[in-house]
């Protein structure tokens, strides 16, 4: 049976006592792949998990993946993963619409009437654009508080 080990936890103990990962294997009485793969987060088996856990005198346990805290590492990185997708949209819409105001105002400067015949495509526009920066930002908050409670 493989257990899924918590390789950057393991790193960080072998580097904080400054041990070399042959030094870690002398101690647990594994083979240096063995721990370079445990290390970069592939499973271990039941013995593995026992000699590295006496090797570092901590509890097996210790060594393994927190559900719960991959689960909630996971619903933040897909969180940002949105808040980057929402902004990258709204400012793609932004330069649209700066590109749209500078044409609608060539526009109205040539067609010779000396007014701005373009002010209600640009004020739905405008209207459109107030409403995806709420939308950016109501997304914002929903999952910056997810991100919280998870």
């Amino acid at each position: 049976m493989t257990h899924s080990t918590d390789g950057a936890k393991i790193k960080r103990w072998r580097e904080d006592p400054q041990w070399s990962q042959q030094h870690l294997t002398d101690l647990a009485g594994l083979g240096l792949r063995t721990v370079q793969r445990i290390e970069n987060g592939q499973a271990a088996s039941q013995e593995s998990l026992m000699a590295l856990a006496n090797a570092f005198e901590v509890d097996a346990q210790s060594l393994l993946l927190d559900p719960t805290a991959e689960a909630a590492n996971i619903v933040r990185t897909k969180n940002e993963k949105a808040r980057d997708a929402i902004r990258m949209s709204f400012f793609i819409h932004l330069a649209g619409f700066l590109i749209g105001v500078a044409t609608f105002i060539a526009i109205s400067m040539t067609d010779g009437s000396g007014y701005f015949t373009m002010k209600v495509p640009l004020a739905w526009w405008f209207v459109g654009m107030v409403a995806h920066a709420a939308t950016v930002l109501i997304i914002e908050i929903v999952t910056r508080y997810q991100d919280k409670t998870v």
